[in-house]
C-alpha cells in the first residue's frame, strides 16, 4: 500500500504526493486526507484534482494521523488496490431534498462491494438523514467507514476531495470491493438523565423535558462541575459533557455539543431527534483511551482479509483529543497493532460505521477503525 505524507500546506506539494502514488504498480484509486491547517482554496487544488485519472476520495478535516504523528498541516496520500465508485450527494443541508430517491438511482454492483466510504461535510445539517436514507437503500450488505470532514472554526467551506474539484455542503461515497474489519467505542459514561428530546431542529435542541435545553444543561453540568459557564465559552465546557441518545440494547450515540443558537437552542454535530431521550455525558481518559482499545480489536476480530496484508484506517473524533490533551498519544497507542502495520487517519467531525450487523450510524466523540486489505 504506497502512502505518500508531508507536513507541508503547500497544494504543489500534494500534487507531487498525488502524482507519486498514482505512479506506482496496482494502485488503482487515491484516497487523500488533509488538514484544515493547510488553508487551502479551491481555486489552487481544482485544477490538481481534476487533473487525477484515477478514482479520487478524502477529505480536508481538524488534523490528520500517521502512524504515531497527529499532523496540524499536512497531507496524506494513500495508493489503494480497487478501482472506487466514486458518486457526490449533493444539497446536504438542503431541508427538502429526498435522498433515498438519489441513492436508489445510483447504478452500484453491490456483488462486488464489500466496503463504502463515506466522506461528508461535517457542517450539513442533514447528515443523519442521509446516512439513515444509506442504510435504508443498502442495509447491511457492506461495511462503511469515514467522517466528516471541515474546520474546527465552524466555517463551512469546500472540504471534500473529488476528481470534478474540492466540494462543500456534500456527501461523497466510494463504493469498492476492499475487505476491511470495523470497529466502533466511545467510553463515555452517563452522568445525569434521561432527558426527553421535546423539540429539536435538525441539529438543535431546543428544549428538553419541555424546558429550554440550555437552562436544562448548564443546571446539570454545573452540579457537577462548578460555575464553568461564568469563566469559559460553551464549547471548553460542552466538549466535557456531550449527549448520549439511548438505543435499545447498544451503546448510545453522542452527540457533540458546539455552539448555542440566537435563541439558546444547543446546536450539536448531527441532529438529534424529538421524543428520542438523551443522557448527559461525563469521561474520563482511562475510559476513553479503553474504548479506543476495544475499537481496535472488534475492527481485527472482524476482518476478513489475509492476515499479513493489512492496514489500519483510522476516523477519530477531533473532541476526543480536545478532551484528553496529551494523553491522546496514548489513545493512538491503543489504535496502533504494531509498527510493521502502516496507520493512518482523521481526526473527524463525527464519524461513520457499521461492520454489516449493526444500525448505520453517524457518531460524535466516537473511536472508529476500519482494519483494512493492503
Amino acid at each position: 500500500m504506497p502512502i505518500k505524507s508531508s507536513s507541508s500546506p503547500e497544494v504543489g506539494e500534494l500534487a507531487r504526493s498525488l502524482e507519486a502514488v498514482a505512479s506506482q504498480p496496482g494502485v488503482a484509486s487515491l484516497l487523500v486526507l488533509a488538514c484544515d491547517g493547510n488553508g487551502y482554496a479551491a481555486d489552487a487544488v481544482d485544477p490538481v484534482l481534476k487533473a487525477q485519472t484515477l478514482p479520487v476520495v478524502g477529505g480536508i478535516f481538524p488534523q490528520i494521523v500517521l502512524g504515531a504523528c497527529r499532523m496540524e498541516k499536512g497531507h496524506i496520500v494513500v495508493g489503494l488496490g480497487e478501482t472506487m465508485q466514486v458518486e457526490t450527494i449533493a444539497g446536504l443541508s438542503d431541508a427538502f431534498d429526498d435522498f433515498e430517491d438519489r441513492l436508489e438511482a445510483l447504478e452500484v454492483d453491490f456483488s462486488r462491494t464489500r466496503t463504502v466510504m463515506v466522506f461528508v461535510d461535517g457542517l450539513s445539517t442533514r447528515i443523519n438523514n442521509l446516512v439513515e436514507d444509506l442504510f435504508s437503500v443498502f442495509g447491511l450488505e457492506a461495511n462503511y467507514i469515514g467522517g466528516g470532514a471541515g474546520s474546527l472554526s465552524l466555517e463551512q467551506r469546500p472540504c471534500l476531495f473529488t476528481n470534478e474539484g474540492l466540494l462543500k455542503d456534500c456527501a461523497v461515497l466510494a463504493f469498492s470491493n476492499l475487505a476491511t474489519g470495523i470497529g466502533v467505542s466511545h467510553g463515555w459514561q452517563e452522568l445525569e438523565g434521561p432527558f426527553e428530546v421535546t423539540e429539536s431542529d435538525r441539529n438543535k435542541i431546543v428544549s428538553l423535558d419541555w424546558q429550554p435545553a440550555f437552562e436544562v444543561y448548564r443546571e446539570m453540568v454545573e452540579a457537577h462541575a462548578g460555575n464553568v459557564f461564568a469563566t469559559k465559552n460553551f464549547f471548553q465546557v460542552a466538549n466535557s459533557y456531550p449527549f448520549g441518545i439511548s438505543r435499545l440494547a447498544a451503546e448510545k450515540i453522542v452527540r457533540d455539543p458546539i455552539s448555542l443558537g440566537p435563541n439558546q437552542e444547543i446546536v450539536c454535530i448531527g441532529e438529534v431527534p424529538e421524543q428520542s431521550f438523551v443522557h448527559i455525558l461525563k469521561g474520563d481518559p482511562a475510559s476513553l483511551v479503553a474504548a479506543a482499545r476495544e475499537a481496535l480489536r472488534r475492527g481485527r476480530e472482524s476482518f476478513e482479509g489475509r492476515p499479513e496484508r493489512r492496514a489500519v484506517f483510522l476516523v477519530d473524533c477531533i473532541s476526543r483529543y480536545l478532551f484528553l490533551g496529551e494523553a491522546f498519544e496514548e489513545e493512538l497507542k491503543a489504535l496502533s497493532i504494531d509498527s510493521e502495520i502502516p496507520s493512518f487517519g482523521v481526526l473527524s467531525l463525527g464519524e461513520i460505521a457499521n461492520n454489516r450487523k449493526d444500525y448505520l450510524e453517524f457518531y460524535n466523540k466516537t473511536a472508529v477503525v476500519a482494519v483494512i486489505e493492503a
